[in-house]
């Protein structure tokens, strides 16, 4: 499976980004998908995580109410809609597959950068 995360660049704190995540697997629909986050000289960490048919969701509590995940699985494609962004959710954001819905994810996108200045 193939993750081409894109959709990062540089905004305003108060701004919005939406990420987007194409999967090069048809298979896509029945995978967990996640979302995840390593700001400069941080741990990677968990921002969100989405079911395979979309009707779960789970977010960090840091970006609770903040951001949405969401996804289409006619495009294989998951998105992370980033609004009211702050300069603490600057980081390189990575996509994630969890093929068998255990919380395990065994592939990983290339990273889209996000920098949110002050």
């Amino acid at each position: 499976v193939q993750l081409q995360a894109s959709g990062g660049g540089l905004v305003q704190a108060g701004g919005s980004l939406r990420l987007s995540c194409a999967a090069s697997e048809r298979t896509f629909s029945s995978y967990a998908m996640g979302w995840f986050r390593r700001a400069p000289g941080k741990a990677r960490e968990f921002v969100a995580r989405i079911t395979w048919s979309g009707d779960s969701t789970n977010y960090a509590d840091s970006v609770k109410g903040r951001f949405t995940i969401s996804r289409d699985n006619a495009k294989n494609t998951v998105y992370l809609q980033m609004n009211s962004l702050e300069p603490e959710d600057t980081a390189v954001y990575y996509c994630a597959a969890d093929l068998f819905q255990d919380g395990r994810y065994t592939y990983w996108g290339q990273g889209t950068e996000v920098t949110v200045s002050s």
